[in-house]
This record gives structure tokens, sequence and C-alpha cells, in this order.
């Protein structure tokens, strides 16, 4: 991968407020277990309900706009009614499901960035053997 489509890729998937992220990223396991080992009365659906669509909310806030789209599919429209306790558990799967995708977008963009500075340098380090580069001078980067 060239490095402007790496500068391309990042800039289109930005994270405002990682420390946030990890939180909120965190509720939602939790209250996927929760809703996994629970059986929810109408007051329990609604609650959250209200819950995740303010962490939809939340995340949006923190991400790039082009994340922030795909975020609000996973959000429950008003005037739908009360998800059923199984709709409510497919909803926070599915949101749990795009936090464990962003995680991994991340991991990857950090691997590819680790991979071209390593590329980089050893370029510049054979350059520098060719006699291409003086010895000491640290290039144009550095």
């Amino acid at each position: 991968m060239s490095k402007q489509a790496i500068d391309d890729q990042q800039a289109g998937e930005e994270i405002a407020q990682p420390a946030r992220l990890m939180r909120l990223a965190a509720t939602v396991q939790t209250l996927l277990h929760e809703v996994r080992t629970t059986e929810l009365d109408q007051a329990a659906r609604e609650r959250l309900t209200e819950i995740h669509n303010r962490i939809v909310e939340d995340l949006g806030e923190i991400v790039s706009p082009q994340l922030a789209e795909e975020l609000e599919e996973l959000s429950v429209a008003s005037g739908q009614g009360t998800p059923t306790g199984a709709e409510l558990r497919v909803m926070q799967a599915q949101l749990a499901g795009w936090l464990q995708g962003l995680f991994h977008g991340i991991q990857a963009s950090v691997a590819t960035q680790q991979m071209a500075a390593q590329q980089q340098l050893a370029r510049m380090r054979s350059q520098q053997q060719d006699g291409e580069l003086p010895p000491g001078d640290p290039g144009q980067y550095l």
C-alpha cells in the first residue's frame, strides 16, 4: 500500500478520543453480556434502547464522519416502538461487532505504518552503504 493510500485511509477513519472509545466499547460488551443472561421487561427494554442510542450517538461524536455514517445504521429510530429482547441482543451484537472491526482496522493501520517505516529505514541504510548518503547525514526526514 502506498504512503498516499495509507494517509487517505487514515484521514477517513480518525478517532478523536481513544480513551472514550475504549470506555464505550467496554460498556457495549458489558451490556451485551447482561442482555444475553437476563430476561428484559418493557421498562428494561426501553432503558436499554435509550442507552444503546446514546452510545451510538457518543461514538459518532468521536469518530470520523465516514465512520459516524456507518454507526447511524445501528441506532434505533424513534417511532418504531420498543424492540423485543431478541432484537436488542442483535442490536448490541451488531454494535460490538462494529467496534471489534474498528479495533482490527486500527491494528492493521498501525502495522502498515510500522512496515512502511521499517522499509524507509532499510532504504536509507542501503543508500548510506552504497555511498548515496554521506555517513552521519540523517537524510531529509530526520
